[in-house]
């Protein structure tokens, strides 16, 4: 049971992290992340606020991962909900200065990139589910045999191109992170030696007979 709490907490603080990294490119002032891109003008055309854009997007996304055979966790389904609310909580604290001109916007958004990316590796690397995104990249990295890095680049040029198209804002920041960010989450993961080809993720089913397993034998 220990083991179990502290892979629910190393999941908690991978969300927090990858929320912290958000919120620095978002504070660096030089433009929304590509995924932000098509969570605003989702809100704009259907007159919903970017965090209900975000949850839609979120359950869109984690069905077409469950048909391109990745398996739903807990941590999926907790993905959905806390970053999200993590990102509100570090927006109130007003932990995150915004930035003052060029040079630190662009140091702010480098730095949160790094941030995001270890977050994705503490999280994915629990093995309790990936969040929809991230499912997403690691279900076409093991499709197409291609580097997680190309995957993520393909995928955020392209949702940044639907948002832009659906009237959500880009500036050279948007740019910046659709080139960089792949780059980033594939170096983090050679740092720490991950490979994310091998992560076998619990689903929803393993996490209830699970749970009896322990209920059972207390």
């Amino acid at each position: 049971m220990k083991k179990e709490i502290l892979k629910y907490l190393k999941l908690f603080l991978g969300l927090f992290v990858c929320s912290l990294g958000i919120i620095m490119i978002i504070k660096s002032d030089l433009g929304f992340s590509p995924w932000d891109v098509l969570h605003q003008g989702i809100s704009r055309i259907g007159s919903i606020t970017i965090g209900q854009a975000s949850i839609l997007v979120g359950f869109i996304v984690i069905t077409l991962d469950f048909f391109l055979g990745e398996r739903i966790g807990s941590g999926s389904i907790l993905n959905i909900i806390y970053f999200g609310t993590f990102m509100d909580l570090i927006l109130y604290l007003d932990i995150v200065p915004l930035g003052t001109s060029v040079s630190i916007g662009i140091f702010m958004m480098f730095l949160g990139m790094f941030t995001l990316s270890v977050g994705c590796y503490l999280y994915i690397s629990t093995g309790l589910g990936c969040g929809p995104r991230d499912a997403l990249m690691v279900a076409l990295t093991k499709k197409t045999k291609l580097s997680v890095g190309v995957v993520r680049n393909i995928i955020e040029i392209s949702v940044l191109g639907a948002g832009y198209l659906m009237g959500g804002y880009a500036g050279v920041g948007t740019v910046i992170t659709a080139l960089f960010t792949g780059v980033f989450i594939q170096g983090v993961f050679k740092l720490f030696k991950f490979d994310v080809k091998s992560v076998v993720h619990r689903d929803i089913r393993d996490e209830v007979v699970l749970l009896k397993r322990y209920i059972v034998n207390r």
